[in-house]
Parts: C-alpha cells; structure tokens; sequence
C-alpha cells in the first residue's frame, strides 16, 4: 500500500481530526522533566504499521499494536520490529468499522505468563472483541464485543484478574475476566460518550480505580472499583484536553503523561488536574497514542494518522523532582 492510499484510507480521521488540532486550553509549554528523546524505532507506513498502543515486557521489549496492519509486534531494545501475529480480515474490508471505515488493531496488555491480549474493531460481529495470543498459539477471540462499537483502551486489574476495555463510540467501558467470556457493560457513565467522534479512550488500573480519558471531551476520569467489581461515579480529574489519547503514571502520585493525538503533544497532568506540554512535534511526534514507563524511562508511540509522514516509537528519561528513580530497565 502506498502512501496515497494510506491517506486516501484514513480520509474519516483527517476530518474528524481536524478539530483537535488546537493546543490543550491548560497548557502551557515547557520542555523540563524529559531529556534525552530520540527517535527508536521507524515504522512503515506503506504497509499500515500505526502503532496504536503498548504493553512493556518482563525482558526489556516492547509488544505494540499496529493499527492499519492488524498486527501485533514485538520491539527489540536494540530497534527491530518482529510481527508476532496478524490478525484475520473480515470479509468486507472493514468498511463498516464505526468511525474509522476500516479494522484496526487497538488496546494491549500483557500478564505475567507472556499472554498478550489485543483489542480488535472491524465493524463485523465476527471478528470485532477481545483477543488472546499465547506464545507459539495463533490469535484466538475470548470475548465478543458489539460491531457498531469500537473497542479502544484495554486495562488489566492483575489483582482481581479482570480487563476494562473502553468502547470510544458506544460510550461503555466493559469489563470481562481475563479468561474470556461474556462482556459486562460495567460503566455506561454519560461522562464517557463522544461528542461526535471519538469518547472513552485509554484505560489504566491505579489504586482501586480505573481511569479513563475521553478524547472528544478532553478530560481523564477516574472511576472508582467498587466491592463486587461495580462501578463507582466517575469523577473529572482533568479537563480541557482535547485529543488526549493514551496515559501512564509516572509512579510518584498522580502525575500523569498522556498522548494527545491531533495537537501532536504529549502533556504532563499534575493532581491539581493542570498541564503542561513536555514533548511536541519538534521532538519527533507524529500525532502519538500511546505513552508507557518503565522506571525513568518513558516510550511515546506516534501512528501519524493525519501527518502521514514518520509513525515511530519516541524514548526518553524521565528527571526532575517528579520523577521516580527505580533500578528496573
């Protein structure tokens, strides 16, 4: 596939996009806490590899999902991509696919044993829900989801062994145990719908609440975990960002790096629920997705779904007073 036929393709989320390209209302510039940023990792657009999001492996790499391609990669420290699977491509194309009008591959989280589990949307009921890769097994659907939905953020409660999976048009967070079966509307919360796009986007599990961010509304949510796994109110953390994609703590409090797709930015939120741009389009982004750490060291996925030019995995370390020094690399 070329690159003309990726733009033509993705001519929904320019659109869509278009709107989101404003800075966040609260935030205000800074370079600070991240240093050392490059560029690891070089992917190719040509063939769909739009890194959608990341779980970070026991040795050291990194499994990422690639959108456009229906795949799940592995990333070497050492900057090669390994294709782990592709999965199966239903039968229309995918033109159905709500808000996209094509399949993607999304969410991902990994559990001690080396399962994987990815979020797949094609707008077809069969094929579109929670997916399971095991070393050496070939992708196997454990969960159906909705076909006029679309199943985005994946978080993983190791303690009680459930998944939360974000539904960005349905306005729905799910939930389902990681042994697969029959999904539970768990939240259905109007904090969580979109505005004409895209709503409920990532997902992490923190301190017996999930959190969750709605692109369309620009704001993180924390929804509290309650008794029986039953969902609390939700509660708005941080407002006035919109395009806000994936996040990760940065292990000291309620600091926050979130991805925020169409300002091509990456902001940090502090507890008080301001921000402040500490990665941009300067530092190599192209439109990120997704953001995790590990230790001091922070991986920034970009998918250049509207820039069209350079989809890549950005590193950098993390300093500063709010950091967190850990001996794990």
């Amino acid at each position: 596939m070329s690159k003309r036929s990726v733009k033509i393709t993705l001519s929904a989320v320019l659109v869509a996009a278009a709107a989101l390209t404003a800075a966040p209302a609260n935030a205000t510039p800074s370079k600070g806490p991240l240093k050392e940023v490059r560029v690891s990792h070089h992917f190719d657009l040509s063939a769909g590899q739009m890194p959608e999001n990341l779980t970070l492996l026991p040795d050291g790499t990194a499994a990422v999902t690639f959108a456009r391609s229906r795949q799940v990669a592995q990333l070497s420290r050492g900057g090669a991509t390994r294709i782990l699977a592709t999965l199966p491509a239903p039968a229309d194309g995918g033109v159905n696919t709500p808000a996209l009008g094509f399949p993607l591959a999304t969410g991902i989280v990994h559990t001690s044993d080396g399962t994987v589990y990815v979020l797949y949307a094609t707008g077809t009921a069969e094929l579109t829900g929670l997916w399971r890769l095991r070393p050496g097994q070939e992708p196997q659907r454990i969960a159906a989801l909705p076909a006029d939905g679309l199943p985005n953020g994946l978080a993983l409660d190791k303690r009680r062994g459930q998944l939360y999976i974000t539904d960005s048009v349905l306005g729905t967070v799910w939930t389902v145990p990681t042994s697969g079966g029959t999904p539970t509307a768990w939240s259905t919360a109007p904090e969580l719908a979109s505005t004409g796009f895209l709503g409920a986007n990532g997902a992490k599990v923190r301190n017996g609440a999930l959190w969750v961010t709605n692109l369309d509304k620009g704001t993180l949510l924390r929804i509290p975990i309650r008794h029986g796994n039953r969902a609390g109110a939700p509660r708005v953390k941080a407002s006035g960002i919109v395009g806000i994609d994936d996040f990760a703590f940065t292990g000291r409090g309620g600091d926050v790096l979130a991805a925020v797709n169409g300002p091509n930015t990456v902001v940090r939120i502090r507890p008080d629920g301001t921000s402040t741009t500490v990665l941009d389009g300067a530092d190599g982004l192209q439109n990120p997705t997704s953001v995790a750490l590990r230790g001091n060291d922070v991986y920034v996925l970009s998918a250049a779904y509207t820039t069209a030019t350079d989809p890549n995995l950005l590193r950098a370390r993390l300093h500063g007073p709010w950091g967190w020094h850990s001996a794990v690399r």
